[in-house]
């Protein structure tokens, strides 16, 4: 059976969490499923990068999704599956779609013109999706109350996780220094932007004694110009680095220097940087809202994230209630191992059986 996928996402170095969902969701399946013939579609401005960044085995392929072009798609391909919340727009014998979340859809935390833009893709595919694989159950669950899907069409699989590998002390010294970080920090991993929360987040460190800095990793995004003003002027400001984009190899380096993870998110499909940093051996404060409590599984210190005191409390003994660190460093590396690649992939195929009669 030939299983078409939009591996557009999966190719770059500035991963999002989508990004690294659509790169080792395939890396995995082609290997779990030897028996499906898989066609990787890559929009234009990704479909040449492809030629040249990997190699695959025997049971895959690729073309160029130009969608005025591909008058043969629907007849080449039993199923196709969407991995990010959309869908070319051809009628498909089979359709599955991924949906990650609906942050659009649920508050003020893009422009205008993405909600909209964003809305129109998601019912599209929504309506045309025999099957929807929703990454969370609070995804299946918005995926179902703002999109109207019915639960019988909605499977929730989880992401998988990496976990972040172990360095030598001489090269988390030597990377300290070059980041001039030697003081202990909180870590907070994910782009500058509203839904983030970081403007509490930054009230609420603020209020801590003044042992501990703040890191922020990640690059610009929706109101971040507020964010840099709020650093800028708050009387922390020394204690505050915004490090903006870092590639893998810094972040799992930070992962491993760090005294906490600070994710305090408002709205989150899924949540993979509170797994990445369980699988290090961090302690975790995030929110008790989104999927975030589902993630974290009793692994992490849940606070309100509309609470700056509360969020104010779970940072200060993140970083220095030794007990609680231990129990919850512990915890969270069990937790993390819950979540594997081949684990997503095995159901994802089992997804793709259902099919079988389209051959």
């Amino acid at each position: 059976m030939n299983v078409g996928l939009d591996a557009t996402y999966s190719l770059g170095r500035a991963l999002s969490g989508v990004g690294v969902y659509c790169r080792r969701l395939i890396e995995e399946i082609v290997a779990a499923a030897p028996e499906f013939h898989f066609i990787l579609y890559y929009r234009p401005h990704r479909f040449f990068r492809s030629l040249l960044e990997q190699r695959w085995p025997s049971n895959v392929s690729r073309r160029l999704l130009e969608e005025p072009l591909n008058v043969f798609l629907p007849r080449r391909v039993a199923v196709f599956h969407g991995l990010n919340q959309r869908l070319p727009r051809y009628s498909f014998r089979q359709a599955i779609t991924t949906f990650h979340d609906l942050f659009a859809l649920t508050g003020e935390y893009s422009t205008p013109e993405f909600r909209e833009r964003f809305a129109a893709l998601a019912r599209d595919a929504a309506a045309r999706s025999g099957l929807v694989i929703a990454v969370s159950c609070y995804t299946a669950h918005c995926v179902e109350a703002l999109l109207g899907v019915e639960s019988s069409r909605i499977v929730v699989i989880h992401h998988g996780v990496d976990p972040i590998p172990e360095f030598a002390a001489e090269d988390l010294k030597a990377f300290r220094r070059r980041f001039r970080l030697e003081r202990p920090f909180l870590l907070h991993v994910g782009a500058l932007q509203a839904r983030k929360n970081i403007l509490r987040l930054i009230e609420a460190f603020e209020t801590l004694e003044g042992d501990v800095d703040l890191v922020l990793a990640g690059s610009d995004g929706y109101k971040a110009e507020e964010i840099h003003a709020r650093i800028a002027n708050s009387p922390a400001r020394q204690r505050i680095r915004a490090l903006g984009y870092l590639p893998n190899g810094a972040i799992e380096r930070l992962y491993r220097s760090a005294a906490a993870l600070a994710f305090p998110s408002l709205e989150e499909g899924f949540g993979l940087p509170v797994l990445e940093a369980m699988s290090a051996g961090l302690p975790v404060v995030t929110s008790n809202c989104s999927a975030l409590a589902e993630i974290a599984g009793g692994a992490a210190l849940l606070v309100d994230p509309l609470d700056t005191a509360a969020l104010a409390e779970g940072l200060s003994r993140a970083a220095a209630d030794s007990s609680l660190r231990r129990e919850l460093i512990e915890k969270g590396r069990a937790r993390a191992a819950q979540f594997t690649w081949r684990r997503a992939a095995e159901r994802t195929r089992d997804a793709y059986r259902q099919f079988r009669g389209c051959e």
